[in-house]
């Protein structure tokens, strides 16, 4: 179990400061100091991660991951390999969550983002996509994803890996199933739309 599967519980505990440890058993190191990674809850930094014997977990550091002390060994005795420990912390909200309701945008940063989506579409392997996949969203929100990728001749897991593209510029927002655009995006449709005119 790796750290991308944290609980939801476990996520809020660590925004709320009462849960601050994971304990994983990996075949090699995952995560190391100082990396971070985005969940539901925002952005979780790792600020320690070391190898440990699991003898030595004592019941605090189990309850300061969400477990009691023999629910956390019987869960690492289940995978090989050695067991880490884990210390981790709130870093932040994600930064994509609050980029994509700014829909206020200048000349400058419409430009910035006219750019980008050009510099994606020109090192794109199989022609212009950017500006086509933000008008199916928009026409499509809350599709699924396998269905829209067949529609435009595409295969679903590039298809999706495009759209995360556009997400990291804060363009779209994933749902279940599907997605739509973001306040965001809709502007900068609005904006590449004024382009044809």
């Amino acid at each position: 179990m790796s750290l991308v599967m944290i609980p939801r519980a476990v996520l809020d505990g660590i925004v709320s400061g009462e849960l601050d440890l994971a304990f994983r058993r990996w075949t090699r190191r995952m995560h190391v100091p100082g990396g971070s990674q985005r969940t539901a809850v925002g952005v979780i930094r790792f600020d320690e991660v070391d190898v440990v014997d699991p003898d030595a977990i004592t019941e605090d550091e189990a309850r300061r991951s969400g477990l009691d002390l023999a629910r956390l060994r019987e869960v690492l005795d289940r995978k090989p390999g050695d067991v880490y420990r884990i210390r981790m912390s709130f870093a932040g909200d994600d930064e994509r969550v609050t980029l994509r309701e700014k829909a206020r945008l200048g000349p400058k940063q419409r430009a910035e983002i006219v750019a980008r989506l050009a510099g994606m579409d020109a090192r794109s392997k199989h022609g212009p996509w950017t500006r086509s996949h933000l008008e199916l969203i928009d026409g499509r929100p809350g599709e699924l994803a396998e269905t829209i990728a067949a529609d435009v001749g595409r295969t679903k897991l590039p298809f999706k890996a495009d759209i995360r593209r556009l997400k990291e510029l804060g363009l779209t927002v994933s749902l279940r199933p599907g997605y739509r655009l973001s306040p965001r995006g809709r502007a900068v449709l609005r904006h590449l739309r004024s382009l044809d005119e």
